[in-house]
């Protein structure tokens, strides 16, 4: 329906001023302090000018938007971007005035919202229109060296742009472009030790823990898992003996996801599907009834479950991908800090990443990786009952592709420690 979706609107004035003020406006919102592209990959940037685009990029966190703004300024002309409709909502409604001015439109999850759908097809079919998918979608992982399931059917946007450009132009073809973004921390290791000591001091005081000696990645790791019996003792959940971390934070989260789908009566609810799943199921469920969405199947419940349980899938959104070996397989300061915002956020109630978080107190660079560019008409086709493969290829092409660019970029963040010190940590834990 046309009155729920929020198209661009076209500005000179906020894109100036976000263009002329860039960095700073960067560094102040997400403490990025320089963004790292190879000469190589600006030049091939520059080639897309006067050409249709189709742009992926991986979206652990709120900071990749503004990055590809500027990836646009290298371009030289506008991109537009499909953003979820709940973050036109953010800061009072003050997000969505400035990002409908930098080309964001609005896309609800859990609908066919054939408004946005005919957006993205309308802008993909102009000859120099640019779209910017992020297939991860919704919830953001919060960890920059893992990739989310991908969202279903974002690679059929493509053809479907296509299909119409090519109603114009015979010819017409779309350029696919695969980024991926890694942030780095810009600051000497003895400065990340000494903040990290003084922030994980600062929560077991809160938490009433003693250091005991632990090394600092065990005392990390103490920290996840008080908050972790915490959570369990809150909801009544009691661990087997022999039950790991892993298994332990799942059945949490796996609780808590099926807590809000009993309160809101949402059916069909599958207790046996994942958590990521679930969450995209309820959340989409709660954006509609937020937006009083005119639909009869939603549930029917009152306003006070509605705030409830936003603030429960909020509070889940933050730990929703939570694994041991994350941080024990590969302890860069990059990684304990994702952590640690997760465990500040919820003890200090900062704002969550879910609402857009808040900017890292340590500066940050952004390298940007490419894969090789290729047109869409290379997995194309017309025929309907090929369609569905070639979508499939080239999703599964999109996910290796990330994969393969998470991999070149891990090295971009060595661990803090010694693999002589993660193993001593390791067997310090083994009984917990």
């Amino acid at each position: 329906m046309k009155k729920f979706f929020i198209p661009p609107k076209k500005s000179y004035v906020i894109p100036f001023l976000a263009s002329t003020f860039y960095f700073p406006l960067l560094k102040i919102m997400r403490n990025i302090r320089s963004i790292v592209i190879s000469d190589e990959d600006r030049e091939m940037l520059k080639n897309y000018k006067n050409k249709r685009l189709l742009f992926f990029s991986n979206h652990p966190s709120t900071s990749e938007p503004p990055i590809v703004f500027y990836l646009s300024k290298i371009v030289g002309e506008p991109f537009y971007y499909m953003a979820s409709r709940q973050v036109f909502n953010w800061q009072g409604g003050v997000m969505g005035f400035l990002i409908r001015r930098l080309g964001a439109f609005s896309v609800i999850a859990g609908i066919p919202d054939r408004e946005s759908l005919k957006m993205a097809r309308e802008i993909l079919s102009r000859p120099n229109g640019k779209l910017v998918i992020f297939p991860e979608g919704e919830p953001t992982s919060g960890e920059n060296d893992n990739l989310m399931p991908f969202q279903p059917g974002v690679a059929q946007l493509g053809f479907w742009g296509l299909d119409e450009a090519r109603q114009k132009d015979p010819a017409a073809d779309i350029e696919v472009v695969y980024c991926f973004m890694k942030y780095v921390i810009d600051v000497p290791r003895e400065t990340i030790l000494a903040d990290l000591e003084n922030s994980l001091s600062r929560l077991e005081k809160r938490l009433g823990l003693a250091k005991n000696n632990k090394h600092i990645l065990h005392r990390f790791l103490t920290v996840g898992r008080v908050l972790l019996e915490n959570g369990e003792k809150e909801y009544k959940i009691t661990p087997p003996p022999e039950a790991d971390f892993d298994y332990r934070v799942g059945r949490l989260r796996h609780a808590m996801l099926d807590g809000i789908a009993e309160r809101l009566g949402i059916n069909p609810y599958h207790p046996q599907d994942d958590a990521i799943t679930k969450w995209r199921k309820i959340f989409a469920i709660i954006e509609l009834l937020e937006l009083n969405y005119p639909d009869p199947k939603l549930p029917k419940v009152s306003k006070a479950d509605v705030k409830w349980a936003h603030k429960e899938a909020n509070l889940i959104f933050d730990f929703i991908v939570m694994k041991r070996d994350y941080i024990l397989s590969y302890p860069s300061a990059e990684r304990l800090y994702e952590w640690l915002d997760r465990f500040e956020s919820f003890l200090y109630k900062k704002m969550p990443r879910a609402l857009g978080g808040v900017p890292s107190h340590l500066p940050r660079r952004a390298h940007l990786l490419f894969a090789k560019p290729f047109p869409l008409s290379r997995y194309y086709t017309t025929d309907r009952k090929k369609r569905k493969e070639a979508v499939e290829k080239l999703t599964q092409n999109l996910r290796q592709e990330m994969e393969s660019l998470l991999q070149k970029a891990q090295p971009l963040t060595p661990p803090l420690f010694s693999p002589e010190e993660i193993q001593k940590v390791r067997e310090a834990i083994r009984d917990r």
